[in-house]
């Protein structure tokens, strides 16, 4: 029985999904650095963190299409199949959560949005906040997928004949 192949389809998802974990995590923290900075800093980091939202909220839409791409193949495979909807669910809940702060970041930077810009920003950081929460829990649980249900991992037979 030959090795099975690099590219299938399950193995999308884990090569598009650690793009938005590190732009979302740094588009946070670098928004949260740029409310305390001084004022000739603090225009760099929202720029940094706004580049890094709108960069991570699309990597996030790819990799929930990849997801569900896997889902077809992974879900089948699994003892417990509730852990990899909780996965889904959270992936939909951080994406949707970025998402909007995305959009809102844009309205604030391109001036669609003047109403009390302190108070939009505030808005802002707190979805990012949540949807960094979300980042993490649903990492937790693809993580529970992967190592301990072996979701999308070749499982070689008892000999390993195939390496052979």
């Amino acid at each position: 029985m030959p090795e099975p192949t690099f590219w299938r389809t399950e193995v999308w998802h884990p090569l598009t999904v650690h793009f938005p974990v590190a732009l979302l995590t740094f588009a946070t923290l670098a928004k949260l650095i740029a409310t305390f900075a001084k004022p000739a800093s603090a225009d760099f980091w929202q720029k940094a963190g706004s580049l890094l939202l709108y960069s991570g909220a699309l990597a996030a839409w790819l990799s929930l299409y990849t997801g569900n791409l896997a889902d077809g193949v992974v879900s089948r495979k699994l003892c417990d199949p509730t852990v990899l909807k909780q996965h889904e669910n959270y992936a939909e809940y951080l994406t949707y959560t970025f998402t909007a702060a995305a959009l809102l970041d844009v309205a604030w930077r391109t001036g669609l949005l003047m109403y009390k810009p302190r108070l939009l920003q505030v808005i802002i950081l707190l979805l990012l906040f949540v949807g960094t929460g979300f980042l993490a829990y649903a990492g937790h649980l693809g993580a529970r997928v992967v190592y301990q249900q072996a979701g999308g991992v070749y499982v070689p037979s008892a000999d390993c004949a195939e390496f052979r």
